[in-house]
């Protein structure tokens, strides 16, 4: 009986051994398993699809999102708020947003920490879009005009600021507040001297409706003392914490698919109006064109790359911002930009 343990030993030892591993090659396997699952994004737009968008879907037909190991999905909120609050709540992991509502949002006292992390747009695209025919050439020309001002429009919010920098008493110049689907309508029809809105959607779509190029004035608030960034992708705190490289992978392909857009708005609009139904192409090519020139490839973006921001100047613009919303505790830079997920200024450069 003493004899035979020995042998039970080594067989017990030989157990224990092909049980450890067995357990080591399932817990490989396991993790080699989730290492292969790619991180799952829900990516809400704060508008309906337009040609400004096109960046995100480039990147995501070009399988530049996939390579950094994410699934990308996209959905489209009712307006800028709506797209902060499905970040603020975890429901979409990042969004694209007017970066002016999101200093006014972080202002509320129950605001969650949402911070953007690119900004797309480095000018807003606001401007009051006039009828020259109308006596309308510059701004001071507003004096004594009517203003057509869409529901929801947030351009108007600056206007305080504008007016200020320009010499302009807002109590001069009249607004009339209308739906946005008969903003463009109502202007061609002469029934407004101007509009306000953003350039590359109002005056493309005016000189869609038959509006002459040669009768429109496009009094853009960026070349009259206006330093707002415009539409930025904002993340998900609980998101940003727990999956940092998921938003600087994604920052990375974004990136990739605007140099891509730069180099090649033609098959950047293809991918825009493969996700926009009945969309025209010559009318989204032009937008395209107009935000590339107007929005994103300014003097700033050139020098300093893509996606950042000056401090200095997002400080000014949300000074700026306050001249029509009391803040109960102004933010500060920091509280709406987290540079942390860009890429070195060399991996910004516009290719």
């Amino acid at each position: 009986m003493l004899a035979c343990r020995p042998t039970a030993l080594r067989r017990l030892s030989a157990l224990w051994i092909c049980l450890a591993v067995l357990a080591g090659a399932t817990a490989r396997d396991l993790k080699a398993e989730n290492a292969a699952q790619p991180v799952a994004i829900q990516f809400s737009f704060d508008r309906p699809v337009d040609a400004s968008m096109a960046p995100f879907f480039v990147a995501a037909k070009a399988g530049l999102f996939a390579a950094e190991h994410l699934a990308v999905s996209f959905d489209v909120a009712a307006g800028s708020p709506e797209a902060i609050a499905r970040v603020a709540r975890g429901d979409s992991q990042l969004a694209l947003v007017d970066i002016n509502e999101l200093i006014r949002l972080r202002d509320r006292i129950d605001a969650a920490p949402v911070k953007a992390v690119f900004v797309l747009f480095n000018q807003a695209p606001y401007a009051i879009v006039a009828r020259k025919s109308r006596g309308i050439q510059a701004l001071s020309d507003l004096h004594g005009k009517t203003v057509g001002v869409a529901d929801g429009d947030l351009s108007i919010r600056l206007w305080p600021a504008l007016a200020h920098r320009n010499g302009i008493d807002p109590a001069h110049v009249m607004f009339h507040k209308m739906s946005a689907a008969v903003r463009e309508p109502i202007l061609s029809a002469g029934q407004v001297d101007a509009v306000a809105g953003f350039s590359y959607l109002s005056a493309v779509n005016l000189r869609d409706r038959g509006v002459p190029a040669a009768d429109l004035a496009v009094l853009r608030y960026a070349d009259h003392g206006c330093e707002a960034y415009g539409f930025a992708v904002a993340v998900s705190p609980a998101f940003a914490a727990s999956k940092p490289e998921a938003v600087s992978g994604f920052v990375r392909a974004l990136i990739a698919g605007l140099n891509a857009t730069i180099r090649e708005p033609e098959r950047a609009v293809d991918e825009v109006l493969s996700r926009m139904p009945n969309g025209a192409r010559d009318l989204e090519l032009e937008r395209l064109h107009a935000v590339l020139a107007d929005n994103v490839l300014t003097a700033e973006v050139r020098h300093n790359g893509l996606g950042g921001v000056d401090p200095a100047r997002l400080e000014r613009s949300i000074d700026q911002v306050g001249e029509d919303y009391k803040f109960r505790k102004r933010p500060v830079a920091d509280d709406i930009f987290d540079g942390r997920f860009l890429p070195p200024v060399e991996g910004r450069l516009i290719n």
